[in-house]
Order: structure tokens, then C-alpha cells, then sequence
């Protein structure tokens, strides 16, 4: 963070520190419960980043080597972020057939460590789990009323993006050896016959989509550029295969584990999440700038459209929430999560971050067929009270800072 402060940078910058990262510190990639000396190693490490100004702990746990860590560990380093006064932000174990179960987990964690908890990214992925969400947000409600600090974020699309790899089962990655294990004959069959006939303790996230609502974009090499914007499915048929056999041979090809997207999710879903109090817009992914990033390949519509696409597409044409809650969603809301009292507001004596916008106008223009697409109708942003963009054009300035939350 301080690296992007004296490098310059023009928003600010801030940073939970990634729970994957800690148990990797302390245990590798290796499966199991950490043993009494690692668990003394997350405490510290993780003591040691919310004194540095993280805003907490975020664990993925549908990835590896998150997947490996189990609630009792999950807790303990909970209650060091609890009193640190920060947050607990979590990727919940499933989003899917187990998204009620993965949800009580996260909720048990909160009231075993005395944490608060952010579930990033909400979501019920597959047709069968859409019913699910009312039953979600009203197990979240409950659990707001009897005392728990619980709230989500979410991004406005019915595709999620993340790599093709998930497909697989997360012991694939054990030990580090993920890329090894798709090229050795026995592994391979194993990783197979999981992936074709889940047992249901890992995100089988094939099973959720289909083939066919699987979209690989982040492919590098030549030949296999004639496959973006094309379904697993439709690749798998090109090549004579099972769907299976494609994601393995690619994903060894390119030694990548692929950035894909995965058509899950419902619009009536999205518009119930909006309109939850408890609920704010996150884009869950990294700016880009289109002039390189075109040239690198598509991306998710998200990194460019989530915040002008609630703006426009869901306040101004579908009246889903108001504008203002919408704004309080992006802004204070967040500021609060963050338990930073200096921002958040257009008040005297805070940070002077403040946009500009045309709600008129302002929407975003990013699609899954063509990603690196800018928004419209944001017209000024000020960043710590410097002017960053002027009539729509950045100015070249880079005021941004390494923001913490109060008493770090």
C-alpha cells in the first residue's frame, strides 16, 4: 500500500489482509488444521497487519488454500481481527446446493469470535438455488436483530468472473502441485471422475452452470485465441471433447488457471439483494485501463460498469432503489464497514472525495461481448480534495493515500 503511495496513485488505497496469504505463510498449501505453532503464526501475522491498517481478514473459502481452513481456525483468527475492532469478510463456503449452510457457518463465525462479518459478492448460483436468497436475507435479518454485525456487498450482473480452475476440486492445488497434477495420467483420472460426479464437500462450479453458461476468456496462447467469447460447451465440441478434458488441457496448456466467467445467477435475485438496507455495491475486481487491457484480452463488464450500471440501469430504468440509498450504498455505508470516520459523507471536516455525476445520463457500456468498454455521465472526481477528473478527462494527478481504519 505504501508502494502505491510513493509510486502514485490517483484513488485511494486500502487493503483486509487475504486469509489465503496468512495460512499460506504459516502452512503452505498443505490440507489440514494448522498445528498449535502455525496457529500462534495466524494470530501474530494477523495482530501484526491490523497494527499496520488492514481493515480486517478476507478468506475465499471456495478457493485453495482457504478451502482447507476449517470453522475452529477460522475463529481464532476472527477473534484477533475482533480486537482490533475490524471485520471478518468472507467468500462463504458455497453459493450454491450448500449456500444456506455456508451462510450459518459464516454467521457462526460472527458470534463465536464476536466479529463483524461482511459477506462479499452475495449471490445464489444455479437455477435450483435461486429460491434461496429470500431465505438468505431473511436469516440475515434475523441474525442483525438478535445482535450480529452482519451485512453483504454485492456486484450488479448475473455472471460471476473468477479462474476456470473452480471447476475442479480444491485438492487439485494440495502442496502447490496444481499444474503438475492435470499433466500426471493418475491424478488427472481422479481429478476427472470429482469433477464429473462431485461428492458435494467443494463449489462444483460446473454443476452449477453447465458447459454451457461457462465463458473462458483469459487465455494467452495464439491458438487458443480462436476460443474467447465461446461457452466451454462449444469449445469442448470443437475439440472433440468432454467439457472436462477441455478445462484440463487448457488450464495446462496456458499453466493459468484461466479468468472465466460463469453465467449463474438471476435478475429478480439481483433487484431483492439492491433493495436490502444491509446491502452494498461492491465491483469485485481491479481497474483497468482499456487502451492496455484490450490488448490483454477481455475481461468481466464489472471492472468498468458496477457502479454507473446500479446509477443508471437499476435506479434510473428499473426503480429498483432510490437514488439516494444507492449513493449511501457506495459511499457512507462503506465508509462505516470500514470503520473509517473520516470519509464516507459531503460534510465539513471530512476527506473532500466527492463526484460529480449526470443521473440522467451516467450508465455503463461494458458488455460480456465487449468488456473494456468506459462508463458515462460521471463529468468530475476529486480524490482527497484534488481534482482527478475534469469534464471527463483525467487530469494526471495522483493524490491518492494508503487509507486505514480508526486506531490502526
Amino acid at each position: 500500500m505504501q508502494a502505491f503511495e510513493e509510486h502514485g496513485v490517483s484513488p485511494n488505497v486500502g487493503s483486509f489482509l487475504g486469509g489465503g496469504t496468512l495460512r499460506e505463510y504459516a502452512r503452505g498449501l498443505d490440507m489440514g488444521p494448522a498445528e498449535a505453532d502455525e496457529l500462534d503464526t495466524l494470530r501474530r501475522v494477523m495482530a501484526e497487519s491490523m497494527e499496520d491498517g488492514a481493515f480486517g481478514v478476507s478468506f475465499a473459502l471456495i478457493y485453495p488454500p482457504d478451502a482447507y481452513v476449517e470453522t475452529p481456525e477460522l475463529v481464532e483468527v476472527c477473534k484477533v481481527v475482533a480486537a482490533h475492532q475490524g471485520v471478518y469478510i468472507t467468500h462463504i463456503r458455497s453459493e450454491s446446493d450448500q449456500f444456506l449452510e455456508a451462510l450459518e457457518e459464516a454467521i457462526k463465525i460472527g458470534q463465536q469470535a464476536d466479529v463483524a462479518v461482511e459477506i462479499y459478492h452475495l449471490k445464489a448460483s444455479g437455477t435450483d438455488n435461486w429460491p434461496k436468497m429470500p431465505q438468505a436475507i431473511a436469516r440475515i435479518d434475523a441474525a442483525r436483530a438478535a445482535g450480529l454485525d452482519i451485512t453483504a456487498d454485492m456486484y450488479p450482473y448475473v455472471a460471476s468472473g473468477t479462474g476456470l480452475s473452480i471447476v475442479l476440486p480444491p485438492w487439485t492445488a494440495e502442496g502447490g502441485r496444481f499444474f503438475d497434477n492435470l499433466r500426471n495420467p493418475a491424478m488427472r483420472a481422479r481429478i476427472r471422475e470429482a469433477a464429473l460426479n462431485p461428492d458435494g464437500t467443494w463449489e462444483a462450479a460446473a454443476m452449477e452452470s453447465g458447459p454451457e453458461g461457462i465463458m473462458p476468456v483469459g487465455m494467452r496462447l495464439p491458438h487458443h485465441q480462436q476460443y474467447i467469447g465461446l461457452r466451454l460447451s462449444e469449445i469442448a465440441a470443437m475439440r472433440g471433447q468432454e467439457w472436462v478434458d477441455t478445462a484440463i488441457d487448457l488450464m495446462a496448456e496456458e499453466e493459468s488457471h484461466i479468468f472465466t466467467m460463469f453465467f449463474g445467477m438471476s435478475e429478480e435475485n439481483l433487484e431483492l439483494q439492491l433493495a436490502q438496507p444491509w446491502i452494498k455495491v461492491s465491483s469485485d475486481a481491479g481497474g483497468l485501463d482499456p487502451a492496455w487491457a484490450a490488448a490483454n484480452g477481455p475481461t468481466h463488464p464489472r471492472a468498468y460498469g458496477t457502479f454507473p450500471r446500479v446509477l443508471g440501469h437499476y435506479v434510473r430504468d428499473r426503480g429498483a432503489l432510490p437514488l439516494e440509498d444507492a449513493v449511501r450504498k457506495m459511499t457512507s455505508s462503506v465508509a462505516a464497514r470500514l470503520n473509517m470516520s473520516d470519509r464516507g459523507l459531503l460534510r465539513e471536516g471530512l476527506a473532500a472525495d466527492v463526484v460529480i455525476f449526470d443521473p440522467a445520463t451516467i450508465g455503463d457500456r461494458a458488455t460480456y461481448d465487449n468488456t473494456h468498454q468506459l462508463s458515462v455521465g460521471v463529468r468530475d472526481v476529486w480524490v482527497n480534495g484534488v481534482r482527478v477528473l475534469d469534464s471527463g478527462e483525467h487530469t494526471g494527478a495522483t493524490p491518492g493515500r494508503f487509507v486505514k481504519p480508526a486506531g490502526a
